[in-house]
């Protein structure tokens, strides 16, 4: 599966249970994950979005330890299957 399509599917997903999956750009910031999950219940979740083959940058894993050192979540979702159990337990 494409990382488009599972992008979609992420973002459809996510508001079907209330929630906005805000789509944040490369160019705020190298590394940045790709989504800012705001969820009804006030949780903010940073969420990078993987095929099952991808793989995370080193600048993607700096960033993402810059944001676990500062208490942030932080969730890498590899394919489809990942995806869908994140979304099943939110």
């Amino acid at each position: 599966m494409r990382e488009s399509v599972l992008e979609r599917h992420f973002v459809r997903e996510v508001k079907l249970r209330g929630g906005l999956a805000i789509k944040l750009a490369s160019n705020i910031m190298a590394g940045i994950p790709d989504r800012l999950v705001i969820l009804p219940i006030g949780r903010v979740v940073f969420v990078e979005l993987k095929t099952d083959k991808g793989r995370t940058s080193p600048i993607q894993k700096h960033v993402h330890t810059m944001l676990l050192d500062r208490g942030c979540d932080v969730q890498v979702l590899y394919g489809r299957t990942q995806v869908d159990e994140w979304l099943e337990m939110i």
